[in-house]
């Protein structure tokens, strides 16, 4: 890669125009580039979960997703690219199933929050839903590879249970919704 990044700052956006890694420019409203700043925003909000106390196997788990969530990035800044694998896919499904069946079975709904882990993971997975919607819309209007959408479908699920993970690791229970409560 060498200094690929060297220089940030390029002007070249000033026009309200960003590049696209094929060489083709697009208007920075573009739904490719909403899609593509959501999957940056969900990484972004990934990094911030990690930056608290997480168990080992979370920790591990998100560091995976972290750079899955770069290889949609590739195809969605390189047209026509398939980064993301069915194996990717198929990880994930595996993570989803393995953490699932460390806990307790849910016999309510649940409230985002508990610790701050936990919220910031809900907070992820609404991130990760906002970026589903953006690479369904964009998959409307252009030709898209489906394990990115897929994909994004089956991390909320894993950030949902992962926040019960949160939970746990920190001594904190779910926060239950109580239908009703304020009537």
């Amino acid at each position: 890669m060498g200094h690929r990044l060297s220089k940030i700052t390029t002007r070249t956006g000033d026009d309200g125009s960003t590049g696209l890694g094929d060489g083709s420019r697009v208007g920075k409203e573009h739904p490719r580039i909403d899609a593509l700043g959501e999957v940056d925003e969900l990484n972004s909000q990934l990094g911030a979960v990690l930056a608290e106390d997480v168990p080992p196997a979370l920790r591990d788990s998100l560091a995976r997703v972290q750079n899955d969530l770069f290889d949609l990035g590739g195809e969605l800044a390189i047209p026509g690219r398939e980064a993301l694998t069915e194996a990717q896919l198929a990880r994930l499904e595996t993570e989803v199933a393995a953490f699932n069946a460390a806990l307790p079975p849910l016999k309510e709904f649940i409230l985002p929050g508990g610790s701050r882990a936990a919220a910031q993971l809900h907070l992820a997975r609404c991130v990760c839903r906002r970026a589903e919607r953006s690479l369904v819309a964009l998959g409307r209007v252009e030709a898209l590879p489906l394990t990115g959408a897929r994909y994004l479908n089956r991390l909320s699920d894993l950030l949902f249970i992962l926040a019960r993970v949160a939970n746990g690791h920190a001594g904190v229970p779910d926060v239950l919704w109580r239908p009703g409560l304020n009537a």
